[in-house]
Order: C-alpha cells, then structure tokens, then sequence
C-alpha cells in the first residue's frame, strides 16, 4: 500500500484506503476509513447512495441524526441523508460501502424506503450475520483481504436478493446519467408509464420520488463541483439550475448551509479532491421496452478523504 498526498499535520484530514480497481459487483464502491485520536466533527452532506459503514476499530463510528438520537457502530443510510446529521469519533477504524438505490435493494434486503430519512443499525437489517462480518473483516490481515472479504459478501447478497424492476432501473440510470436534468414525464411517457405509476414504483424501490432524485442527483454533482473549487455562478449554469440563486436554495434545502460554508467546510474536512463515484451502472441505461434513451494496480492505495468520498462531507 501507498501513502498519497497525505497530510499528518491536518487534524481534519482521515486515513482513506481504496481498493486498486473497481468492485465487480455493479453499483458498489468500497473505502476504508480511519481516524486516529483527534477528534473527528463533521456534518453529513447528502448524496445520491445508500451508505452502509462497519465499525472495525477499537471504537465506534458516532453519528447524531437530525432528531437529536445518537447511532453507534455498524450503520445504514438512506439516500439524501444530511443536513444537521453528524459524524462523530476518534480512534476509528471503519469499512465504508456506498451502494446505488438500485443495488441497495438486493444487497440490504429491504427497500431503500423502508430506511426512511433516518439512520438504521445494521444489526436490525441483518440481524447476526452484521456481527459475524464484523468480526471477520476486524481479523482480516489486510485492507485487501477485507476489501475481498466485502466484495464476496455483497456480491452474494446482490446475487440472492429481490432486483429492482427493469423499468425502475432504467429510470434511475437515465435521472443519473443525466446528473437529474430529465424530466419526470419524458420518463414515463419513454417507458409506457403514467406519472403515477411511475412515482409509486420508483419511491417503493428507490426510496425517493422521482423528482426529489433528480434534485438530490443534480445537487450532489453541484456539490462535488463547489468542493473542487467551482465558481458558484458556472456551476450552477453547467448543472441545470436557473441562477445561483436557485443553487443556493438548494444547497440550504439539502445541505443545512450556504454554498461558501459547505465547500469550505469540505476542504477543511479532506485534503485533496477526486470525481464523484459512479451513480450508473452501464448495462441499465437500456430502456427495457425497447426505446432508446441517452445516457447523458495490485494491493490497496492510501489516499487522503476527498471531498467525494469521505462519510462526512465529500
């Protein structure tokens, strides 16, 4: 493994490994997450994944929900969670999965609805077998013998749980693939569907209305944009929005501040800066009635948190 761009003067900064390639399993991308005995604080800005983290360290990972309720250990996130959620511990040592609404489904078990806006332990998902993977990715010798272990498990799980309908899928792809610029009825009429039965099946399995995914999508991405150092006013042309002022209200809608204090926020938490992860998975961006619709190294790298990846900010 090796040491990148790594800050050991920044008590903001947390130690980040990323496996050497892609996960296999469609939908999922992995980082493990440690922090040493300052203080981490973070706020929570959300994005468009289901985020699953594991505890394996010699303490657990805080989060405080927006309802004041303290979570510790392993967790699950729903899609778009944030805004005056923290992210708290020191001396942690945890296994980070962002899986996309669509691969959630399967790989949890349950609709990424059933998670609601809030945070749930994994332990009530899973039941023992949460407790059973923890202690053996804790054993494992290496980030990438516990990257292996990950893959395996979750590959399994996606292989054995309920898929998302094709038709749901696909609409998901093209709000992703489109960074949430197309339009909710442009999916429905693509698909034979009506507005209706668009939105009830895709909130039961995506766990958020269309439209409300589109925002989060297109937000997430302005997002990213801001963290890298966008200027407010391109970025928000470049992402759909009708001013900055239409980007600004977002920001505070989802994130709880202003534009400047997320960013800045973002770059004091992380110390250098990366692409989002992938949203898509390629093969869905078929429109399964037939249609067309456009698609708008060995061993693990250390890395510093990037503002795209860390569990607290990007």
């Amino acid at each position: 493994m090796r040491l990148i761009a790594h800050e050991r003067g920044d008590a903001a900064v947390w130690d980040v490994v990323r496996p050497a390639r892609p996960s296999r399993v469609a939908g999922v991308t992995m980082a493990g997450f440690l922090r040493g005995a300052a203080p981490a604080d973070h706020r929570v800005v959300p994005h468009a994944a289901v985020m699953l983290a594991l505890d394996l360290g010699p303490a657990p990972l805080i989060v405080d929900d927006a309802d004041g309720r303290r979570h510790r250990g392993g967790l699950v996130a729903g899609p778009g969670l944030g805004g005056a959620v923290r992210v708290r511990g020191e001396n942690v040592e945890c296994l980070h999965v962002r899986l996309t609404p669509v691969a959630a489904r399967a790989v949890l078990g349950v609709d990424p609805a059933d998670l609601g806006s809030g945070v749930v332990a994994l332990d009530d998902l899973w039941g023992r077998q949460a407790s059973r993977i923890r202690e053996r990715l804790a054993d494992a010798s290496s980030w990438e013998e516990r990257f292996a272990l990950a893959e395996a498990l979750l590959a399994q799980r996606r292989t054995a749980g309920a898929p998302v309908e094709p038709e749901v899928a696909w609409a998901w792809q093209r709000i992703a693939a489109s960074g949430g610029r197309v339009r909710v009825d442009r999916l429905a009429a693509e698909l034979g569907w009506s507005r209706k039965r668009l939105w009830s099946r895709f909130h039961a399995q995506i766990g958020l209305p269309p439209k409300r995914a589109a925002r989060l999508v297109r937000f997430d991405r302005a997002a990213h944009r801001l963290a890298e150092g966008g200027d407010p006013a391109r970025v928000a042309a470049d992402g759909g929005y009708t001013d900055q002022s239409h980007l600004h209200r977002d920001v505070v809608a989802f994130a709880g501040t202003t534009p400047a204090a997320m960013a800045d926020e973002s770059r004091r938490a992380t110390a250098a800066l990366t692409a989002p992860a992938a949203l898509t998975d390629p093969a869905a961006l078929t429109n399964p009635t037939g249609s067309a619709g456009s698609a708008g190294s060995a061993g693990s790298r250390w890395i510093s948190a990037r503002p795209s990846w860390t569990m607290c900010t990007r």
